[in-house]
């Protein structure tokens, strides 16, 4: 069973293979090869796509939505789109952490002129 349009609509996206080989030329960049490593980068392009679909969750029902539990009961809750993106996004941050993989720091950056 493949993915679903709105899982390929990312997965095929432009932004995504950019992302991936973003990830995977830091990895060569430096020096960190193997197997492992680009599991994790597989596993992070994952999570980045699962991310977006958050992302649309939360930007088409908003912060809250409405439920009805059938028994009478009618309101609005909290989105849980908005707590998994926050998770999902502390879990790729791990994912760059183990891969090594910090911000570049440019030329001119720094606080040494100060």
């Amino acid at each position: 069973m493949g993915a679903n349009a709105k899982t390929r609509k990312y997965l095929e996206s432009k932004e995504y293979q950019e992302i991936q080989s973003d990830l995977l030329d830091q990895l060569e960049r430096n020096g960190t090869t193997g197997k492992y490593y680009f599991d994790l980068v597989s596993d992070y392009m994952d999570l980045w796509v699962t991310k977006s679909l958050l992302v649309d969750d939360i930007q088409q029902r908003g912060v809250t939505v409405l439920y009805n539990n059938g028994g009478g009961q009618k309101g609005r809750k909290k989105n849980d789109s908005v707590e998994q993106r926050i998770k999902v996004n502390a879990q790729m941050l791990k994912l760059l952490s183990e891969l090594g993989i910090k911000p570049v720091q440019l030329d001119g950056d720094d606080d040494e002129d100060m």
